[in-house]
């Protein structure tokens, strides 16, 4: 039994963590229930300005009657009404005519529940993208001037996570980027792919509206057009059935998955070098790694990264089976599971840029550590410069492989097999054999001089492609990210 006033204490019932401990309040109030409700008044005053604005008898009265209630909504009166109608939308149109007496007859004139559910989550959604991408910008735009100040440090190349070819610490961060650069043109062309559902009756076929314009199929186009217009979309969809295609959901949220890929695939790469200990994201003067070995560092804001990414990957798989079940004009299963992942997706991918941000704002670089790899495995990838070297020297190519092979192996028994640091080069320089390019072995082990094009591809890449791609977010590009937790 719960204890006397315990329902009332919100620390006794559940909360989803992803409002209560990590989205921002922008993207919280976008999915709240207030937005909700009072952007439905505001679809019932669209219509009905519309409405009369085409010859129906709604007065001046009635209009800044609605116009003046759309934010005075009685929570409790419209949840008392749902209970007793068990249908939130008639609901909250008694609730409505409540407080507007007399526009109570014209609320939700022609319209069916969809007109106000379908066409709010689509603005829902719309707006939901609007917060999202200077989010993303941001993250970009943090990565971006990380790359370009570590544009030309060598680092330890990777491929199977096995030393690999040398790169540079700003090129392997263009990777990241590149992929960021991919999800906002995605999100982008999502978001303006968007068309409002417009007002299209109860099965999509403009019946009841048709009715009360008389058989004008002209004045019937034009109120889909201007309540699309007053919801600030530029289209609408053509056909519906009682709803807008669920595969616009699909839509939605495989680009949101896809952002999440993209994110878990960066956080891992930086958890991985944090143990490396090349590289680590901001760790708080006082923040605590583990409750039972002080000296850790936990790479936890990555962690948290991946952890929520992977549920939003996920959640592409309700729109999915939602739209292959979707029977003919709709069923209301599709209902609830949209109220959870639609509004899980936005959250969750709000969460992990932020996240992201702070990340990219703090990373720390330890020079040291990464030419200390670089050293225990460039000499074995300099091998093939010695030999070009032996033979412009006079040297024979099969005879200096074999010098090389025997000596490689050498070193790598003393690495593995006793722990020890790569003694190649050692070797090389005390044998005879390669007096004659001694003075070469520095040169010739010039960590610079593996990395390719590495340098010039992070600045031509910056500068024609990722730059140019931010300029619509300028505007919105400052301020650091402070996490609550």
């Amino acid at each position: 039994m719960a204890a006397p006033g315990e329902a009332q204490d919100a620390m006794a019932r559940y909360r989803s963590p992803l409002v209560s401990r990590y989205a921002s309040a922008e993207m919280a109030y976008n999915f709240s229930e207030r937005k909700k409700f009072s952007t439905w008044r505001r679809l019932w005053l669209y219509l009905a300005q519309a409405e009369k604005s085409l010859g129906l008898s709604i007065t001046d009265e009635q209009i800044q009657e609605m116009e003046a209630n759309l934010d005075n909504i009685d929570f409790k009166m419209a949840a008392e009404e749902e209970k007793k109608l068990r249908h939130d939308v008639m609901a909250h149109v008694h609730t409505f005519a409540h407080c507007c007496p007399k526009a109570a007859a014209i609320i939700h004139l022609g319209a069916t529940s969809c007109y106000v559910g379908d066409n709010t989550d689509l603005i829902v959604l719309r707006d939901g993208f609007n917060l999202l991408l200077p989010k993303l910008a941001r993250v970009i735009s943090r990565l971006a001037d990380f790359a370009e100040k570590y544009a030309a440090m060598p680092a330890l190349g990777f491929t199977h996570y096995q030393p690999a070819q040398l790169t540079t610490v700003g090129k392997r961060c263009c990777l990241w980027i590149q992929d960021l650069c991919m999800d906002l043109q995605s999100l982008e062309r999502a978001r303006d792919d968007l068309r409002f559902r417009g007002v299209k009756g109860t099965t999509g076929t403009q019946a009841s509206f048709l009715q009360l314009f008389e058989g004008d199929h002209s004045k019937v186009e034009e109120l889909d057009r201007l309540v699309t217009e007053k919801a600030g979309f530029k289209r609408a969809y053509m056909v519906t059935g009682q709803t807008y295609s669920r595969k616009v959901d699909i839509g939605v949220l495989a680009v949101l998955a896809s952002l999440g890929a993209s994110i878990h695939k960066i956080c891992t790469d930086i958890r991985l070098l944090a143990n490396l200990k090349e590289i680590e994201e901001p760790f708080e003067k006082d923040q605590i790694g583990s409750s039972a070995m002080p000296y850790k560092r936990n790479p936890m804001r990555s962690e948290r990264c991946c952890s929520l990414a992977r549920h939003l990957m996920t959640l592409v798989m309700d729109p999915l089976q939602t739209a292959a079940v979707q029977w003919f004009e709709r069923t209301l299963d599709d209902s609830a599971n949209r109220r959870v992942c639609l509004a899980e997706a936005f959250l969750t991918a709000d969460i992990i840029l932020s996240t992201l941000q702070n990340i990219s704002e703090g990373l720390v670089v330890y020079p040291k550590v990464i030419e200390r790899r670089i050293r225990q495995e460039l000499p074995f990838m300099a091998t093939e410069n010695i030999i070009m070297a032996m033979v412009k020297a006079g040297g024979n190519r099969q005879d200096c492989h074999e010098k090389i092979r025997v000596l490689s192996q050498q070193a790598a028994t003393v690495v593995k097999q006793e722990g020890g640091d790569n003694d190649f080069i050692a070797r090389v320089r005390a044998d005879p054999y390669f007096s004659p390019i001694h003075r070469q072995l520095e040169s010739l082990l010039d960590p610079s001089s593996f990395t390719g094009r590495a340098p010039q591809q992070v600045a031509k890449f910056l500068k024609e492609e990722v730059r140019p791609a931010l300029i619509p977010y300028q505007s919105k590009m400052g301020g650091k990210v402070e996490l609550a937790l």
